[in-house]
C-alpha cells in the first residue's frame, strides 16, 4: 500500500492528491482559526478538523509524510484492538481488517477514514463491556466518530435496552455537546459544512448513478457526467427525482432501524456491531453518494462483527470483501472507463453495487432474524 502511494501512478493516479493539495489546504486554513469557508468540498462536521490538523503534531514531517503515519498508527490500533477482542483464536476479526483493508490498494492511506473507523471500532468493542464505564466510554468514541464523519454514531443504534443504552447515549451526548462548543469557541464557521451537504446530487459509483448510466447506455438518457463538489456526479432529467427517491428510501431504511430497535426481544455480544453494519450498509446503499472509501467503514464493522462467535454476519463478510476490491477496481484502476460509462465501466459497478444491494438486505434479514422475538 505504501510502495503504491509512493508511485501513486495507477488507474487515474493521484490518489494521494486529495491530502497534499486539499488536505493541507484546509491544514492552512484551521491555522487562522477558520473552518474553510463557501468551500464546496468541505462536507464534513467540525470533528474533522481536528483529524487534519492532527499531522501538526509530527513537524519535522511534512504534511502529507505525517498524515499517513498518522493513519497507519490509526491502522495499527485498529488491527490490535481486533486482535485482542479474538484473544481466544476462535474468530478471524482482525484477519478480516488485516488482509481486507489491502484489497482497496492504496486508497485508505490517502483519505481520514480510517481514523474515523479507528473511533467506531474502538466503540463497539467498548460496548462489549458489562462495566459502566466501558458502555461511556464506547459512547464517546461515537460521539467522537461522529463529529469526524457522522456515521460512527450508528454504533450505538444496537446497545441493549436499559442501563447500557442510557449510559452510552448520555455520554455521546456530553461528549458531543462538549466537543462542539470547544470548537465553536476556537474556530469561526464551524458549522458551514451543511450547507453544501443539500445541493449534492447523484455521484457516478452510487446505485442511482449505476441506474442512470444503465439508462444511458441504453440511449433512454441523454444525461452526462460532470465533476462538481469533489466527485462526479450524474447532470441531467430525472437526476433530481432520483435524489429524492434515494432520501426517501434513507428515511426508510432509518424507520425500519427504528421498528427493529422497538421489537428486538434478544440481545447478544454481536448484536451491537450487527446492528451497526446493518445500519452503515442500509445507509450506503440508499444514499446518493458512495464513495470507494466508504468501504473502509464496511470492512472495519464486518471485522468487529466477526470477532464474536455469536455474530450472524459471516455470509455478509463473504460479500463485502470481493466488492471491496471490485471497488479498488472501479477507482483508480477503471475510475475512467467509469466515468466514461464504457461496458467495463459499468460492469464493474454494476456487480460492486449488487453485492453491496445484496449485503444489505442480507444484513437487515439475518438481523431481523436473530433478534426480534418470533410469534409462538
Amino acid at each position: 500500500m505504501l510502495l503504491l502511494l509512493l508511485r501513486d501512478t495507477l488507474g487515474v493516479g493521484g490518489v494521494g492528491r486529495e491530502v497534499y493539495v486539499l488536505y493541507q489546504h484546509w491544514y492552512q486554513e484551521f491555522a487562522h482559526g477558520t473552518f474553510p469557508v463557501n468551500d464546496v468540498t468541505w462536507q464534513y462536521p467540525p470533528g474533522a478538523g481536528l483529524v487534519i490538523m492532527g499531522p501538526g503534531v509530527l513537524p519535522w514531517l511534512t504534511y502529507f509524510q505525517a498524515f499517513v503515519a498518522l493513519t497507519l498508527l490509526a491502522d495499527a490500533v485498529v488491527a490490535l484492538a481486533l486482535a485482542r477482542a479474538d484473544i481466544d483464536r476462535v474468530t478471524h476479526g482482525a484477519w478480516v481488517w488485516v488482509c481486507g483493508l489491502p484489497l482497496l490498494l492504496h486508497l485508505p492511506l490517502a483519505r481520514y477514514d480510517v481514523q474515523a473507523t479507528a473511533l467506531a471500532v474502538l466503540a463497539l468493542l467498548a460496548l462489549r463491556s458489562r462495566s459502566t464505564a466501558g458502555h461511556v466510554l464506547g459512547g464517546a468514541l461515537a460521539a467522537l466518530g461522529a463529529l469526524v464523519k457522522v456515521w460512527p454514531v450508528l454504533a450505538l443504534i444496537g446497545t441493549r435496552r436499559g442501563r447500557t443504552s442510557r449510559d452510552a447515549w448520555i455520554s455521546a451526548a456530553v461528549t458531543a455537546t462538549a466537543l462542539l462548543a470547544t470548537l465553536a469557541l476556537c474556530f469561526s464557521h464551524s458549522l458551514d459544512f451543511l450547507r453544501q451537504q443539500g445541493s449534492r446530487g447523484i455521484q457516478i459509483e452510487s446505485l442511482g448513478g449505476t441506474a442512470l448510466a444503465l439508462a444511458r447506455a441504453a440511449g433512454a438518457w441523454p444525461g452526462t457526467a460532470e465533476y462538481r463538489y469533489g466527485a462526479f456526479e450524474y447532470v441531467g432529467p430525472y437526476v433530481s427525482s432520483i435524489g429524492r427517491l434515494a432520501l426517501l428510501l434513507t428515511v426508510l431504511s432509518f424507520v425500519w432501524l427504528l421498528i427493529w430497535r422497538i421489537r428486538a426481544r434478544t440481545w447478544t455480544e454481536a448484536t451491537p456491531s450487527d446492528a451497526a453494519l446493518t445500519a452503515v450498509l442500509l445507509f450506503t446503499v440508499t444514499s446518493r453518494v458512495i464513495s470507494p472509501q466508504y468501504m473502509i467503514w464496511l470492512l472495519g464493522l464486518t471485522a468487529v462483527c466477526v470477532t464474536s462467535r455469536s455474530t450472524v454476519m459471516r455470509p455478509v463478510a463473504l460479500l463485502l470483501l470481493p466488492a471491496a476490491a471490485l471497488s479498488s477496481l472501479a477507482y483508480p484502476i477503471l475510475y475512467e472507463e467509469v466515468v466514461a460509462g464504457t461496458s467495463r465501466g459499468l460492469a464493474v459497478m454494476l456487480v460492486r453495487n449488487a453485492l453491496l444491494l445484496a449485503a444489505a438486505l442480507l444484513a437487515a434479514r439475518r438481523l431481523w432474524t436473530s433478534s426480534v422475538a418470533l410469534p409462538e
